[in-house]
């Protein structure tokens, strides 16, 4: 009664009491004729104006609310045997809960159908009651009675979905009715496609009872892709199962295989007939493929292992071959049917190693105009008018050259000038011509009219073939091309020739900026093929630099206002990259030639700025970016006719923002990642370059040469003082220097920072840190110097003592000579004696012999002391010198002549003892 009166009280506020009271009292009599009629015919015309009434107005529908379900409830628990009245009960529950065209409605006017279903699905035995009418075997009554769970499922699904899970065998008798008659079955499929959205619950119990079979079957007899609505229904319910379930995808491929699926994508019949249903058709299955290509739920541990398991039986079921007669071979297809055909062979060939050699190795066409399947998407991209179609086919060649040197190689390696063909040839003309030369062609074509829509795309292809392989961008900057008027021009490197073609669009676009067939992401996609070619690669900075107008050309487009965010930010990136990969020496050409530009032309903090704008910008900023991937086709989401075959949604600006949408695709989470990375790179760069003098090489002015008279040690005190002076004159100009450069380097990235004074007084810590760490260097270098030199002079001074000794051994031999000779002349005197006391004789002149004796032995003696002696003055000299050389080195002397003398007298008086 409380529900009842609260569905009064909103009907009398929004139609007014009078109308009520009208509709409250002709519903109430219906319903008492039905409950309390004692003649069957007068209940069900009772019944059959109750549904009448009730399906027309929205105030009746009101008014029936709580009072009348307990009756019709009533009906279809005890009088189901009564057929008529049981459909009669069935169409009146169903008019309640079906919302009447509120288009003439007024927009105060309450929704009764959706209060009327929160009513009903709030008692779960109303849904249990519901299920159970589906064994009847009236045709309306189950008919209705899926047409009612439908209804309540649009209004309560949650409610619903706990209802059925609740009720025994409620998941069985829905999945009874797809093995009945066309038109039940059909409602029973909608109402399964409903129900298995979000509840994993419910996909179990699907899967369990036999879906798999059930879905095929009914598609077979559909006739696939060329049938109904119905295909559609079954395709949205197998993605159902198939989306977030890796084990669903395992059951099926263990079961029923994949073959079923990839029946779909073949074409039968006339294949350039696409009909709007057959078109979605083929997109949901094309979905499909794509799920089973993705291996499941992001969360799913077994993932990985199901995914490489998928992919590698797809391509054995010969997926790829139809997805390149869908995509490739049959151009009449809608765009969008060819651009999810594209995704799904990016997909297959992502990671899988074996996938991309197969696709390498595929050709298409028959007889003479067999060409390998790359250079059929090749051509696709350079001719399609469709951006949509550019960047689903672009994907494919981002997936091939991915993480795969040897893929990006073999392009690389056909890229061979062709001789500039004197007409416009178009390319479809020759399907002989290599990969390498068709896209050569690309880059090259829209020179002469200024359109460069097609070299544009063909930069994109480029800039996959050169990303992170040094072998394939050493390659291409070999590539030379001649001038479309030789006479006019001389030939060009490849790297150069791109660089002129972005001036030549910068050029474009500011003489007429109001044109709107100007395609604002063409300086874009030149400039990311610029950044990717010249990272880790100096050849390519060193290459763009050999033309003094280029660096005048990408400051210009820096600062120019004209240019989007992206493109001032993206121009800042690569020129970052001139600096951080410059190895030139050549002055004007080296690193701190490109930053000196950058800091007149625009100053530091201007440039640092750029990086920030972009960041924040619309293409790079992540918490901007829509999220990735398409909804789910469903009846609701079904595209037009016109959309389908349109397919152009890149088309469409979004509100606010410079550059194109499509950039969102191209300009991939790798790449974003790579500008960010280079972003810190530059900073620090920059910080060093300013931190560190242009030149290593000092001269002495003229001043500083030694003065006449002046002696070596003023000479080197004077010269010691200068040279700290400028030391320390140059470490605070450095220290200015790399203040101000970190200081510029971090505004803008870091509000909590510390502000510029500490940034400042950190710098000036690190600066001197590296002061002391050089003098400390220093001083150990002089350390080991006077070490070296200290054990060479005692290595002298060995050697001295060593002599020293052995001439005190010769003067002590001399001394023994002289006593010995001493000794002889003594007992010479005294023979000399005893003779004279014997017998007289003539002896010899003992006087004067001793007397010659004499002196023969002083003459003898006196030589030996006289070339002692010179020994002896020039070992003096050797140890005066010796002595002012270690008095210099800091040497004690007098104490060292000390310890030898005490050594050489305990050797003495060791001797004597």
């Amino acid at each position: 009664m409380d529900l009842a009166s609260r569905y009064k009280g909103v009907v009398g506020m929004v139609f007014g009491d009078n109308q009520s009271s009208n509709e409250d009292s002709y519903i109430q009599r219906l319903l008492d004729r039905i409950s309390n009629g004692t003649l069957p015919d007068d209940r069900r015309t009772a019944i059959v104006e109750l549904q009448s009434v009730v399906a027309e107005s929205n105030a009746a529908q009101l008014s029936f609310g709580a009072a009348g379900f307990p009756v019709i409830m009533g009906i279809l628990k005890d009088q189901r045997d009564d057929v008529e009245m049981a459909r009669g009960a069935l169409e009146t529950l169903l008019g309640a809960l079906t919302p009447i065209d509120h288009a003439r409605a007024p927009k105060t006017e309450v929704h009764a159908a959706l209060m009327n279903s929160d009513l009903l699905s709030r008692e779960a035995e109303n849904i249990t009651l519901l299920l159970s009418l589906l064994e009847e075997e009236d045709f309306y009554v189950r008919y209705y009675t899926l047409q009612i769970l439908t209804a309540l499922l649009m209004n309560s699904q949650n409610r619903l979905q706990e209802a059925i899970l609740t009720t025994p065998r409620g998941i069985t008798r829905l999945m009874d009715m797809l093995m009945d008659r066309e038109v039940i079955r059909n409602e029973a499929l909608l109402l399964l496609t409903h129900l298995t959205r979000e509840a994993e619950e419910i996909q179990k119990i699907v899967v369990f009872e036999g879906a798999f079979e059930k879905i095929f079957s009914i598609i077979k007899e559909e006739g696939g892709s060329d049938g109904d609505v119905v295909v559609q229904d079954c395709l949205e319910l197998l993605n159902n199962l198939l989306r977030s379930s890796s084990s669903n995808q395992i059951l099926l491929r263990e079961t029923m295989g994949f073959e079923p699926i990839i029946s779909i994508l073949k074409l039968r019949g006339i294949t350039y007939k696409f009909t709007q249903q057959k078109t979605v058709n083929l997109l949901s299955a094309l979905e499909t493929i794509n799920m089973l290509i993705m291996g499941g739920a992001d969360t799913d541990p077994g993932k990985e292992s199901n995914k490489l398991a998928n992919r590698t039986v797809l391509v054995q079921k010969k997926l790829l071959d139809h997805l390149l007669m869908l995509g490739v071979e049959s151009q009449w297809a809608p765009v969008a049917v060819r651009c999810m055909t594209f995704k799904c062979i990016g997909d297959l060939i992502d990671g899988h190693p074996k996938n991309r050699d197969i696709l390498a190795s595929k050709v298409l066409g028959e007889d003479r105009q067999v060409e390998p399947a790359l250079n059929s998407i090749l051509r696709i991209i350079l001719q399609t008018p469709s951006i949509q179609e550019f960047v689903a086919a672009d994907y494919v060649f981002k997936m091939f050259c991915e993480k795969n040197p040897e893929g990006q190689t073999m392009l690389a390696s056909t890229l061979i000038p062709q001789p500039h063909p004197k007409a416009r040839d178009p390319l479809e003309d020759d399907v002989h011509m290599s990969f390498g030369s068709m896209l050569l062609r690309g880059l090259c074509s829209g020179e002469a009219d200024g359109d460069l829509e097609t070299c544009c795309r063909a930069a994109s292809i480029l800039s996959h073939v050169v990303k992170d392989n040094l072998r394939c961008k050493e390659k291409a900057l070999k590539i030379v091309l001649e001038s479309p008027m030789p006479s006019m021009g001389t030939p060009e490197p490849l790297f150069q020739r791109i660089v002129r073609y972005l001036a030549v669009a910068s050029s474009l676009k500011s003489k007429d900026k109001s044109s709107t067939l100007w395609k604002s992401y063409i300086q874009q996609i030149i400039l990311k093929l610029l950044v990717t070619w010249t990272v880790d690669c100096p050849a390519a900075v060193q290459c763009f630099l050999d033309s003094r107008h280029h660096l005048t050309f990408l400051l210009e487009l820096v600062t120019d206002p004209a240019a989007t965010v992206c493109i001032r930010g993206l121009a800042s990136i690569l020129l970052g990259e001139c600096v951080i990969y410059n190895k030139s020496v050549e002055n004007g050409k080296d690193a701190f030639a490109v930053v000196d530009a950058v800091g007149q032309k625009m100053g530091l903090t201007s440039y640092f700025s750029k990086f920030e704008e972009m960041q924040n910008s619309f293409i790079f900023s992540p918490s901007k970016k829509p999220p990735q991937g398409n909804k789910p086709l469903t009846r609701t989401a079904t595209p037009s006719e016109a959309e389908i075959n349109e397919g152009d949604e890149a088309d469409e600006m979004v509100k606010g923002n410079e550059d194109h949408p499509m950039l969102l695709s191209l300009f991939d989470a790798s790449f974003i990642g790579l500008v960010k990375s280079l972003e810190g790179n530059i900073r620090e760069r920059i910080v060093d370059v300013y931190s560190r003098p242009k030149s290593e090489v000092s001269v002495v002015p003229a001043d500083l040469e030694q003065k006449s008279g002046e002696n070596e040690k003023d000479y080197v005190n004077r010269l010691k003082a200068f040279i700290e002076k400028q030391c320390s004159e140059i470490q605070n100009l450095l220290a200015r220097n790399a203040g101000l450069a970190e200081d510029l380097a971090s505004s803008g990235r870091n509000e909590q920072s510390e502000g510029s004074e500490q940034r400042t007084s950190t710098v000036m810590d690190k600066v001197q840190m590296e002061s002391i760490r050089r003098e400390l260097q220093e001083t150990s270098q002089r350390l080991e110097t006077a070490k070296a030199e200290k054990a060479k002079m005692e290595s002298e001074a060995s050697s001295y003592k060593n002599m020293a000794a052995k001439l005190e051994s010769d003067l002590k031999s001399l001394s023994d000579a002289y006593n010995s000779l001493e000794q002889a002349n003594y007992h010479l005197e005294k023979e000399v004696k005893s003779l004279k006391g014997g017998d007289p004789m003539e002896v010899p002149d003992i006087e004067a012999i001793k007397e010659e004796v004499r002196k023969e032995a002083q003459k003898e003696s006196e030589d030996e002391l006289n070339d002692l002696l010179v020994c002896l003055g020039q070992e003096e000299s050797k140890v005066e010198k010796l002595s002012a050389r270690l008095i210099e080195l800091g040497v004690d002397v007098d104490k060292l002549l000390e310890d030898i003398g005490d050594e050489s007298e305990a050797q003495a008086e060791s001797e004597e003892d």
